[in-house]
């Protein structure tokens, strides 16, 4: 739901902007996009609808160096999840294909069972 204009400054410019996002966001990245515009125009000269499309150009480049940076994240750690889980999974194998000196007892084997004790002599009252 779009709330009251905002005032935002850039580039020496006043803009109102009527948006959903929260006043104080609206702020911070009217300030990312006046200090990109700053570090792009020369000291002294106007800014230009030009240095403005620089401007978010090279915002745009760098929203894509970094989406392409986690992306590039994202698969190394998925293949490493998938190294993982084949070692994991060759571990097993590997374990339960080893024989044993004795079968372990299953767990209907267990719960059918009956054990005794011999604690020794014991005293009848």
């Amino acid at each position: 739901m779009p709330k009251g204009p905002v005032e935002l400054r850039v580039g020496g410019q006043t803009y109102r902007v009527v948006a959903t996002a929260e006043e104080a966001d609206l702020h911070r990245l009217a300030d990312v996009v006046d200090e990109r515009l700053r570090r792009l125009t020369a000291p002294g000269r106007s800014v230009s609808p030009q240095s403005l499309l620089l401007a978010a150009i090279s915002l745009a480049h760098d929203l894509e160096d970094e989406r392409n940076r986690r992306l590039r994240s994202e698969q190394r750690a998925r293949e490493m999840l998938s190294s993982l889980v084949s070692r994991i999974d060759a571990a097993l194998e590997a374990d339960s294909a080893e024989p044993s000196a004795a079968p372990a007892p299953s767990s209907s084997e267990l719960e059918e069972s009956e054990v005794e004790f011999d604690f020794g002599p014991t005293l009848d009252p």
